[in-house]
């Protein structure tokens, strides 16, 4: 259930969201890997918006939850600075992927394999590490400092239900 109460209730759940946000991105990633086994036509524009909303993700973060809590919890200014790094270094891949999609020529599946191998393994760390040391802190954050979407770059997916 997603909150829906008061803004203080809203920003509670800000922390709980990014896992949210992060494990929507893992399934995606996965999803989008295993369909290199059997490429499709749509493969191609599965990998672009995936790229793309983990770039807006990541963006959003560097703008919006990172800078307010560097602001409200200084001490967490050296992990922020570590994340950004990653979300410089998982940039790279991505443009890396989407030169790669850009061709009029059949994708090269195994350089595309290869990078978004890659990029999973940094995610996984990455997410972790950013949750381990975020999450009680961004739901601790006060004020209303935005939407999920300003704070995170996305919002939370819906979530499935059986």
């Amino acid at each position: 259930m997603h909150p829906t109460g008061s803004p203080a209730d809203r920003l509670a759940a800000v922390g709980n969201q990014m896992i949210e946000i992060h494990l929507w991105l893992s399934a995606e990633l996965a999803r989008l890997r295993a369909g290199l086994d059997t490429p499709s036509r749509d493969l191609r524009a599965h990998c672009l918006t995936f790229c793309a909303a983990l770039g807006r993700h990541h963006t959003g973060e560097d703008a919006g939850a990172f800078r307010l809590l560097a602001e409200q919890v200084p001490e967490l200014r050296p992990v922020i600075a570590n994340l950004i790094t990653d979300h410089e270094v998982v940039a790279g891949i991505l443009e890396r992927v989407e030169a790669l999609l850009a061709g009029e020529t059949a994708m090269p599946l195994a350089q595309v394999r290869g990078e978004l191998d890659g990029l999973a393994a940094l995610l996984e760390s990455h997410f972790r590490y950013e949750e381990k040391r975020l999450v009680s802190a961004l739901n601790a954050l006060t004020g209303r400092p935005g939407t999920t979407e300003e704070i995170l770059g996305l919002a939370a997916p819906p979530r499935v239900t059986d």
